[in-house]
């Protein structure tokens, strides 16, 4: 039973720190205007394609290995999985608004709806651990499938890419405010 204890504490304290400082700083280290080239010079579609390619690289690194890549990776793979829900949301509005230049708040919100997490007008520690929780367990879920070479970088490159092409697809559906530009 102790064990359990420590594990559920553990995880615990790492819902509170990706709550608290984790997902404002893997959104301050993504470049907005990057996102804005990428779009405009690909498409929207090519773009995400793209972020699911780069999440399933990752998936497939973490599992390749099985026990031994998989301590090292299922980090690396867990924030670039973020990383690359984050690029794919911020393309998707790009898109749908017209501007590249997101507030947080806002954003998460929209990150939190997307997940089904319930979240309110007011970016709160509730909804961020919220969003927090959901993506550990969409981790967790898979990281014993990772453990078996060969079969593990399989699992997990296909669950990454699908997984974010999922989250496009929910973030499309709520996007749905057409965008009027002027132009003056």
């Amino acid at each position: 039973m102790e064990p359990f204890k420590r594990l559920r504490s553990n995880v615990k304290e790492h819902i509170d720190h990706l709550s608290q400082d984790g997902f404002k700083q893997i959104f301050d280290h993504i470049n907005q205007f990057n996102i804005k080239k990428g779009v405009d010079k690909m498409g929207l579609e090519k773009f995400i394609e793209q972020c699911a390619y780069m999440a399933a690289g990752s998936g497939v690194i973490s599992g390749s290995g099985g026990m031994l890549t998989m301590v090292i990776g299922i980090p690396f793979d867990f924030v670039n999985l973020i990383s690359q829900q984050f690029r794919v949301t911020m393309a998707i509005m790009y898109h749908d608004r017209g501007t590249y230049e997101l507030d947080f708040a806002e954003f998460m919100t929209l990150v939190a709806t997307s997940l089904k997490v319930e979240a309110s007008v007011a970016l709160t520690k509730t909804m961020m651990e919220g969003v927090a929780e959901k993506l550990l367990m969409i981790l967790g879920t898979r990281t014993a499938e990772r453990m078996i070479p060969i079969v593990g970088a399989a699992i997990g490159g296909t669950a990454n890419y699908l997984f974010i092409k999922r989250m496009a697809h929910s973030v499309k559906r709520m996007q749905t405010q057409p965008v009027i530009i002027t132009v003056s």
